[in-house]
């Protein structure tokens, strides 16, 4: 393997290993929250964004402040139009 390679173990820096595992664990949390009303899913569904955004900060700091704006916007829309849905609210 080259020197250098990104396989390598001393290359994944904190901010990487903790972002996966609260990607991980926010994933989880969003797919089975504990009091199942509205406002507790929609906490647990930006613990998954700040996950997200600790990996691609390992990355590039521009590329993980937009990443982030992008998935909270559109994961916070997508709920919102989901609950109206259920809720039959036009």
């Amino acid at each position: 393997m080259p020197e250098g390679s990104a396989l390598t173990p001393e290359l994944y820096t904190p901010e990487f290993v903790i972002g996966l595992f609260v990607l991980f664990v926010g994933t989880i949390a969003a797919a089975f929250p504990r009091p199942k009303n509205y406002l507790t899913r929609l906490i647990n569904l930006e613990i998954p964004g700040w996950g997200l955004l600790l990996v691609m900060l390992h990355y590039n700091e521009a590329l993980a402040l937009f990443t982030f704006a992008a998935v909270s916007v559109l994961s916070t829309y997508i709920f919102v139009r989901v609950m109206q849905k259920k809720e039959g609210v036009e």
